[in-house]
């Protein structure tokens, strides 16, 4: 039996408001990258939060094992 995710791990649908230009940009990137367009926001938002917030916050900590700059 397949392990199942915590409930704060599951995603949740949300919406978004943006441009068609900025849609269709959109599109293209996760199209080029093979994946969705949710997965390509949601990357690009870890992507960019470990890169301000390299050691976490008081709300969202590293993950287990996880290099920390000093």
């Amino acid at each position: 039996m397949p392990a199942t995710k915590p409930k704060s791990d599951k995603a949740k649908v949300r919406t978004f408001s943006a441009t068609d230009r900025d849609y269709a940009m959109l599109a293209s990137v996760a199209h080029y990258h093979g994946s969705s367009k949710s997965a390509m926001i949601a990357g690009l938002i870890r992507k960019e939060f470990w890169r301000v917030f390299p050691n976490g916050t008081d709300v969202v900590t590293p993950d287990e094992g996880a290099r920390q700059i000093p």
